[in-house]
């Protein structure tokens, strides 16, 4: 870090520790400070990523929380090695060292709520990005400094308030390389799940639109779960219910190990994975607002004595997870609540983007099937095989256009 950089970096520091700014402006400059050239996109395993780490462990250290039980330090590190190439099972490629950033409140109580928010990203691209131009600097101000601003707002507001349970906070390295903090941290338990009350992640929420589309996934994994959600002023958000359990982001980690979790997401963009997701596109009064929410569904849950984990509809008929050899090279419009999949995106010279298919096409069909759902389109990748031909049925606007797909 140099000349101007660095002065930027300190006095950004400076601000935030002195106690007359804002708890708004403290969003913004956390945002601002995490999303910066000059931590090079935070990737695992980079001087970015443990500047970053640093920065977290500070904040969480001006706020008054403690380290986590059995750490040494805010930090849990740990050492991995990356996959080669994206079906690589063995695990073939360079070792890379990452850590999480834990931070607790004890409330003397035996079970644990869990916040988390992943803080790497990608870097200056490479594998994951959709940048098709020179290597260039991904600073993920959406994903996700918005989702580790969050936990640091949610971690003052929670200090303050005498909670019935613990509270422990979690900045999760490596999820854009395969969810590796979050698998690390459930797998070196020092208790049992069982201990864990419930799992928040956040990921993508600083973009919320103008229709105030909020998606909250995991909603199935717990009965307490819905009637938490209605029971909270909800700020006027068009919200998107998914039941699942699994999903792109550190709940699954969770999930997986028997916790009840909720997983929150303000949708993809244009910018998504690409070096133009900065901080000029926060949408701050939004990511307030979605901070106001999460905060007070923590404190509704805490209220709950117990609450029952839910297996959910993951799975395939015989148990399988579901897996398929081929994609069209989309983005889907995960908030969209129409019939049919909305595509947010193309992927350049992928077979969506070759049949002529276009950002805010909504595909109605794939060969025999239709799909309505995410599941339907899931359920037709798993059907095909590499050199495959299918039809497609899409809308445009209000044309309805029949075209051949090549997965190749």
């Amino acid at each position: 870090m140099k000349g101007l950089q660095k002065l930027f970096f300190v006095l950004s520091i400076v601000l935030l520790v002195n106690s007359h700014v804002s708890a708004q402006d403290k969003l913004i400059q956390d945002v601002t400070i995490l999303s910066h050239d000059s931590l090079e996109g935070r990737e695992i395993g980079t001087v970015g990523e443990l500047k970053a780490a640093r920065y977290i462990a500070n904040r969480f250290a001006d706020i008054g929380l403690s380290k986590a039980p059995h750490e040494d330090s805010f930090f849990q590190v740990f050492t991995k090695r990356l996959r080669a190439h994206p079906h690589d099972t063995l695990f073939t490629g360079k070792e890379v060292t990452g850590r999480n950033v834990l931070a607790y409140i004890d409330n003397s109580a035996e079970k644990t709520i869990v916040v988390g928010a992943h803080y790497d990203h990608l870097g200056w691209g490479g594998s994951g990005s959709l940048h098709t131009g020179d290597p260039a600097i991904h600073n993920g101000a959406d994903d996700n400094a918005s989702g580790v601003a969050a936990l640091l707002s949610i971690a003052a507001a929670l200090k303050k308030q005498k909670l019935s349970h613990n509270v422990l906070f979690i900045a999760f390295t490596g999820e854009e390389k395969g969810l590796l903090g979050s698998n690390y941290f459930i797998n070196h338990l020092s208790s049992q799940p069982e201990e864990l009350h419930f799992m928040i992640n956040m990921d993508m929420i600083g973009r919320l639109d103008t229709a105030r589309r909020l998606a909250v996934y995991g909603v199935g994994t717990s009965p307490s779960f819905i009637p938490a959600l209605e029971s909270v002023p909800d700020q006027n958000f068009a919200f998107k219910l998914d039941s699942s359990g699994l999903g792109p982001s550190d709940h699954t980690s969770f999930y997986l190990n028997n916790v009840p979790v909720l997983h929150f997401f303000t949708g993809q963009h244009a910018q998504y994975h690409k070096p133009e997701d900065d901080v000029e596109l926060i949408n701050f009064a939004g990511l307030n607002d979605v901070i106001t929410f999460i905060s007070d569904l923590i404190f509704t849950l805490d209220k709950e004595e117990s609450i029952a984990f839910t297996k959910t509809k993951d799975k395939k008929k015989g148990g399988k997870e579901r897996s398929f050899k081929v994609t069209l090279g989309i983005i889907p419009d995960y908030l969209f609540d129409g019939i049919g999949l909305k595509i947010d995106g193309t992927k350049p010279n992928r077979p969506a983007d070759k049949a002529g298919l276009q950002k805010g096409d909504i595909i109605l069909q794939l060969g025999d099937i239709k799909t309505n759902t995410m599941h339907d389109y899931v359920k037709v990748l798993g059907m095909h095989e590499k050199g495959d031909e299918v039809s497609i049925v899409y809308l445009r606007g209000t044309k309805t256009i029949s075209s051949i797909v090549l997965f190749d």
